[in-house]
């Protein structure tokens, strides 16, 4: 079997480092997932590079390379543009004790490659691949499969679609908790399964998650919603047991069932699954997370029908405000940035708005217009309406309004500003907002078109000034 590389600055790079590494006497080989990609048929992303040279020499033989994990053997070769085409380069190491479930107390360094592979996580991340091996075939690099060193069966897993640990799974969680998380990610953006025995001991070791920073589950959340196969994901969150530790207001979706006039596809559960399911590869984190969080609020609102009232239907009021609460809280737990909050709390706080589209004012539309990144308002109301009733027309409707009104209509420089009433002698105070809204509304709505008739409309709805 022949691999096909895509002859880009990564590969060339890489390839440059392991002959100058060789050249200087030491072992050096293309490591982890770059090997898993190249023997699925994908392109490469990072090629990372293991070595039998210790990171003194690393940096000996290549000045200006920053130290970035150089305790743990981790040194970035900075390319022709910096950091932005850096390789990882590490050395061949063991691991001593996981004392805090995230990094080892120490390592040793070894000149044994197959030691080095034995510490670390999944198989089909495991294995090697030797670069003086590639050249230039008919259509650009690539290299015979037999340079790829599996000392841990990641050849047989990834033709098996499994993942699974290298070595006992108890140790290899009980060392590294995220990689509780890195092993559904890994099974859902490869469409694999996870071996029995990992999947057995992840249930196990599932409330120990909690011991990860935030910040690290967050990312690996975020990447799951953003790899393109989002749905697989939390189902396997939810399988292992590790949706009701990380996000125990998901889990909570379960069973609560929905008016089926309005959403015949089920539960809340089922529909929120539909929605990720839409997600494609590439997706923005806030879009994500904000079809994630959509309907959080539901679970706490639901309100059964209530037989007194013939023809009455489950209900769910006030989900929305109580959902942008509660996803008020997640984000802060997870340490999301305050402008990543405020549009994925933006989505939630609006996506109800699009059942009135049709029968709002001018001016109540162009300010729903203008909302920030309404794309994603957009593509969460899509995603929503296809996950239920699967009726577009209100989305087809404030698209088309979107699509064809100008920046300048939906955000004017305004005709009436806090300047213009002060110096026509009105007083700053509670009233000022209702007065400004006032003009504003009447210059979005095309019935002003000057300051001079917006502050003859000030004063007629509200008296001149005293």
């Amino acid at each position: 079997m022949v691999l096909k590389l895509s002859d880009g600055s990564g590969l060339q790079a890489a390839r440059q480092i392991a002959a100058t590494l060789r050249a200087a006497g030491h072992q050096a080989y293309f490591a982890g997932g770059c090997v898993r990609d190249l023997l699925l048929g994908a392109a490469a992303k990072d090629f990372d590079v293991a070595t039998s040279a210790t990171p003194d020499e690393i940096v000996g033989l290549f000045p200006g390379s920053l130290p970035v994990g150089a305790h743990f053997g981790v040194i970035l070769v900075l390319g022709s543009e910096g950091r932005e085409t850096a390789t990882e380069v590490a050395t061949f190491r063991h691991d001593g004790v996981y004392l805090d479930g995230r990094r080892p107390d120490a390592v040793r360094f070894t000149a044994d490659p197959r030691e080095d592979v034995l510490r670390r996580d999944f198989t089909i991340n495991g294995m090697l691949l030797d670069p003086a091996q590639i050249r230039t075939g008919p259509d650009g690099p690539e290299v015979d499969d037999g340079a790829v060193l599996d000392f841990a069966g990641g050849r047989w897993d990834l033709e098996a679609g499994l993942v699974r640990t290298i070595g006992a799974p108890e140790q290899r969680f009980t060392e590294d908790k995220l990689r509780l998380l890195r092993a559904v990610r890994f099974a859902a953006r490869l469409g694999f399964s996870i071996e029995a025995e990992t999947l057995a001991a992840m249930r196990r070791h599932a409330a120990e998650i909690a011991l990860v920073s935030a910040e690290r589950v967050r990312d690996e959340l975020t990447r799951m919603l953003t790899e393109g196969r989002a749905r697989r994901a939390f189902e396997l969150l939810d399988e292992s047991g590790l949706l009701a530790v990380v996000l125990p207001e998901i889990a909570k979706m379960h069973g609560v069932e929905q008016p089926p006039e309005y959403h015949p596809e089920g539960d809340v559960w089922v529909h929120t699954m539909l929605m990720l399911e839409q997600l494609p590869a590439g997706a923005s984190a806030t879009l994500g997370w904000g079809l994630l969080l959509h309907d959080v609020g539901k679970p706490a609102t639901f309100q059964p029908p209530n037989p007194a009232r013939p023809g009455d239907r489950i209900r769910f009021n006030g989900h929305v405000e109580v959902g942008v609460r509660i996803a008020e809280e997640i984000l802060g737990r997870l340490r999301f940035s305050g402008d990543d909050e405020a549009q994925i709390v933006a989505l939630l706080k609006h996506h109800m708005q699009f059942g009135d589209v049709r029968s709002m004012k001018q001016s109540t539309l162009k300010r729903f217009l203008r909302l920030e990144q309404f794309e994603e308002h957009l593509a969460l109301h899509r995603a929503d309406c296809l996950s239920s009733h699967r009726d577009l027309g209100l989305y087809q409707f404030a698209r088309a309004a979107y699509e064809s009104t100008a920046p300048e209509e939906v955000r004017p420089v305004l005709l009436v500003t806090g300047r213009e009433l002060i110096e026509a002698g009105y007083r700053p105070g509670p009233r000022f907002k209702a007065m400004l809204e006032a003009a504003e509304d009447a210059q979005l709505e095309g019935r002003i078109a000057s300051t001079a008739e917006g502050m003859g409309l000030v004063e007629r709805e509200f008296g001149p000034p005293a």
